[in-house]
């Protein structure tokens, strides 16, 4: 993975040789933008695994007798495919602090993939731009994730992919287990700008301005 702060700086020498002075500025702002840029997870939403419906489970016996016997059918033909929404939060830098003017973002791409305990499992990107507004107040990104959650955790059983699901999109549900590797980019002045290496997008606080 390249250090950001050093790819950034050969981008910014790159495109500094070839803009006019009146381009610097906001080459120097949106270079800025992008490094300081901040994101994370804030919540599993509509999960359906094999069809039944996650969000109110808080353990096995909240499972109607019709519900439990879907899963276990689905888990036999090994195949559990799981959708949900996957909440990213994200904050943009430039909020008009110190004297500077207040600007959005717009988000162009997050090529990510989902690790789930580790485990890498599938990937994708945004199904649209998102506009990260220059103010305190966070965007939100939702990411559709449609996983087979059989073909990654088969070896742990039955019990432990259903405990997994309650885990991650059930009514006490977290992204505690989850991350997103991901590489965003960014609309800039002189097109797409791209981190020139990878992020980890986690469940974790944004840092105190």
């Amino acid at each position: 993975m390249i250090p950001f702060r050093l790819g950034m700086m050969f981008i910014a020498a790159v495109l500094l040789g070839t803009a006019g002075c009146k381009s610097i500025s906001d080459i120097s702002t949106s270079l800025l933008s992008l490094e300081k840029m901040e994101f994370r997870l804030a919540g599993i939403q509509d999960m359906r695994l094999a069809g039944v419906g996650m969000s109110s489970v808080a353990a096995v016996s909240d499972l109607s007798i019709q519900d439990a016997l879907a899963l276990t059918t689905a888990f036999q033909r090994r195949s559990l495919p799981t959708t949900f929404v996957l909440k990213v939060e994200a904050r943009n830098p430039n909020t008009g602090g110190a004297g500077k003017r207040s600007s959005p973002l717009k988000l162009t791409a997050l090529n990510w993939r989902l690790i789930i305990d580790g485990v890498p499992t599938v990937a994708g990107d945004l199904d649209r731009p998102i506009e990260i507004p220059g103010t305190q107040d966070v965007a939100i990104i939702p990411i559709t994730v449609s996983i087979d959650l059989y073909r990654f955790f088969a070896e742990q059983g039955y019990d432990k992919i259903l405990n997994l699901a309650m885990a991650l999109g059930g009514k006490q549900g977290s992204t505690a287990r989850v991350q997103l590797d991901a590489k965003p980019s960014v609309e800039a002045p002189f097109g797409s700008l791209t981190y020139p290496g990878r992020i980890t997008i986690v469940d974790s606080e944004f840092r105190q301005r």
